[in-house]
């Protein structure tokens, strides 16, 4: 096909163990979906609808490389998450068909314009330009899962500089990975090469430049980095 500029690259992530790549189609994100770091927000722990909201490809850091401190803030924020990469899709799907979507797994961070989040909470605007900016998804390495999708007692985990700032196991979340997936195919026809993160535990916290991150979905994936 002939464009009229070049076509921009596909994202793209490394795979645990092998040289092919999985490409990245969509970035979405559940807001809250840990009960302290609700808290912590100091906002309303809901059982209710999940709260979502999306991140560009582009966004995805990838092989470990430097994460440019973001311009326009001085509250750039760590949030530890594991994240699913979709092998499959659909619309409206059902609860008890819906981790057989996900293909693998890794471990990521939703970074976050904290200053800027606030000044668009306070004024009722959405949330783009602290959550959706360049550089704000860095993720590791993705895991194919063989077989079922980490139990409720994997650790979720985020040191800072060698200090521990986020500690979790995956049975503190709200919503589960089956019920994220169905709620978000309600909003969205979900597809192969889609990402979802699926939330933050308490503990987030400032990132400085120079700082290195070390993230972990123990037994699963590992990510290192620094904020350059």
């Amino acid at each position: 096909m002939d464009y009229v500029i070049a076509p921009p690259p596909t994202p793209s992530l490394p795979v645990f163990g092998s040289t092919q790549r999985f490409p990245v189609r969509r970035v979405f994100c559940i807001g809250r979906n840990y009960a302290e770091h609700a808290k912590e927000m100091g906002a309303a722990v809901e059982t209710g609808r999940p709260m979502f909201f999306c991140k560009p490809a582009d966004a995805v850091v990838a092989d470990g490389s430097d994460v440019p401190y973001p311009t326009l803030t001085n509250e750039l924020h760590h949030e530890v998450e594991m994240v699913l990469a979709l092998g499959g899709g659909g619309r409206d799907v059902a609860v008890e068909s819906a981790a057989a979507l996900v293909w693998g797994v890794g471990v990521g961070l939703d970074l976050t314009r904290r200053d800027l989040q606030a000044q668009a909470k306070a004024k009722g605007h959405p949330w783009d330009v602290a959550k959706a900016f360049d550089h704000s998804a860095p993720v590791s390495a993705l895991r194919l899962l063989a077989g079922a999708l980490p139990g409720p007692d994997t650790e979720l985990r985020l040191t800072v500089n060698g200090t521990l700032r986020q500690h979790a196991r995956l049975g503190e979340m709200i919503h589960d990975v089956p019920h994220i997936l169905a709620a978000l195919s309600t909003l969205f026809e979900l597809k192969p090469g889609d990402l979802v993160f699926t939330g933050t535990p308490a503990g987030v916290a400032a990132l400085a430049r120079g700082d290195r991150f070390h993230a972990e979905l123990r037994g699963y994936a590992e990510l290192g980095g620094r904020i350059a």
